[in-house]
């Protein structure tokens, strides 16, 4: 971590401009989950502190252009009106948000009418010391995530007056190039905040110097979507777990029947090729033995353990079996550096998550052993909370892209633009 933080900064008297991550579950209007913005409390807490002129913070919420489209298209279908600015307001609008801060902090949060404009530029001019103001949806401006530079710099030098000083505390959004995650740093003084340094120093620790054994556990439902996961991993790991949905396609490239399960057929090449890279880099590549077959995709439907040579021609893999949860748990418990990215099974339905809680249950044993357990973000993290077991591990990633990312060995454009120590 060779980024400057807060900590490295003078933020007395000066005005902050605060990235946040504050893209949070809302149906109608109410926020689901809440985790994301207490991720950020200890940053904008220490801010405050500071007795700053006055903090701006800004984030996105879902995206407004595709899920508004995509909520218009299904309406279309099922023949009933959209109301589309009543979908927007219960699925994009910062209200709520700033609402929730507000108790969280303590302290009144006020809410600017959009991200950049002249009413937004009069709030922020008119703070009075140590007020807080939240920034409307960033992504209401097509600027935001625009294609060409010239866009982006356009909505940045407009956001760069709302602030002496830029911290970037939005790790979940670090992977991409938005205006306001990137292309702002270039106007102002940019530093990290402490949840973007925090995930920074785990991942690091995962990638960089990890302490061995290393364990890397891969789930999910397609290998395409953890290919250069895996592929960077391959040269640092003395342990690869595979699971999930992808399992399947490793199963057929050793000739296996899989019957209805998932199958990445263009992928099979691929998968046979890593099962042999592994064997050459002597990399215990694990795979299971076991696994929970059901008739069909549903959380009712009959199921039954099979080992993976005896899978049925009719039978639809949904889960790690009981013996493959017992072999995995066994190489968990004896690494020193655990990554976990990816369900092992349909975790969603209840029938089927008891592998993906095993594991889960296993990255806490091995915690207790002593062992730095990373839970990658995204389904994992959602997994392990859902099991109650996130703050037994050594960390959960509040960033599922961004961390999946850093581990393909990525640089991540909002971590680049900030300065260095």
């Amino acid at each position: 971590m060779n980024k400057k933080t807060v900590t490295d900064i003078t933020l007395t008297g000066k005005r902050v401009l605060m990235r946040v991550d504050f893209n949070v579950p809302l149906k109608n209007g109410v926020i689901q989950d809440d985790i994301r913005i207490k991720a950020a409390l200890p940053t904008i807490q220490y801010v405050l502190e500071q007795k700053p002129a006055s903090l701006v913070l800004m984030s996105h919420l879902g995206d407004p252009k595709k899920d508004t489209q995509k909520a218009k298209e299904k309406a279309e279908k099922d023949g009933k009106l959209f109301d589309e600015k009543a979908f927007s307001d219960g699925k994009h609008r910062m209200k709520p948000v700033a609402e929730r801060l507000a108790a969280l902090l303590g302290r009144p949060v006020k809410l600017a009418p959009a991200a950049v404009g002249p009413e937004t530029k009069a709030m922020v001019d008119g703070l009075a010391a140590g007020e807080v103001l939240m920034l409307e949806n960033t992504r209401f401006h097509k600027e935001e995530t625009g294609k060409e530079a010239a866009d982006r710099e356009r909505m940045a030098k407009e956001l760069a007056q709302f602030g002496d000083v830029y911290v970037n505390d939005a790790f979940g959004s670090a992977h991409r190039a938005h205006a306001s995650t990137e292309t702002v740093a270039k106007f102002l003084p940019a530093v990290a905040g402490f949840l973007m340094e925090k995930e920074l120093a785990y991942l690091v620790k995962a990638t960089a110097a990890p302490t061995k054994p290393y364990v890397a556990i891969m789930g999910g439902a397609k290998i395409s979507g953890k290919i250069d996961v895996i592929q960077n991993l391959m040269g640092k790991v003395d342990a690869l777990l595979i699971g999930g949905g992808m399992m399947f396609t490793f199963f057929k490239a050793q000739g296996m029947e899989i019957g209805k399960s998932l199958l990445e057929e263009d992928k099979i090449g691929l998968a046979k090729s890593l099962i042999e890279e592994a064997r050459a880099k002597n990399i215990r590549l694990l795979l299971p033995v076991d696994c929970v077959v059901a008739e069909k995709f549903d959380n009712d439907s009959p199921k039954r353990v099979v080992p993976v040579t005896a899978i049925p021609a009719d039978g639809v893999g949904m889960d790690i079996g009981p013996a493959t949860v017992e072999l995995f748990a066994g190489e968990i418990k004896r690494g020193k550096t655990i990554v976990w990215n990816g369900p092992m099974g349909v975790f969603e339905m209840s029938n089927f998550a008891a592998g993906t809680n095993a594991i889960a249950s296993a990255l806490v044993e091995a915690t207790a052993l002593g062992g730095t357990t990373i839970v990658g973000g995204g389904d994992s993290a959602a997994a392990i909370a859902k099991a109650g077991l996130e703050k037994q591990v050594s960390h959960v990633s509040t960033g599922g892209g961004a961390s999946l990312e850093f581990l393909e060995g990525k640089v991540l454009p909002g971590v680049a633009a900030l300065n260095d120590k």
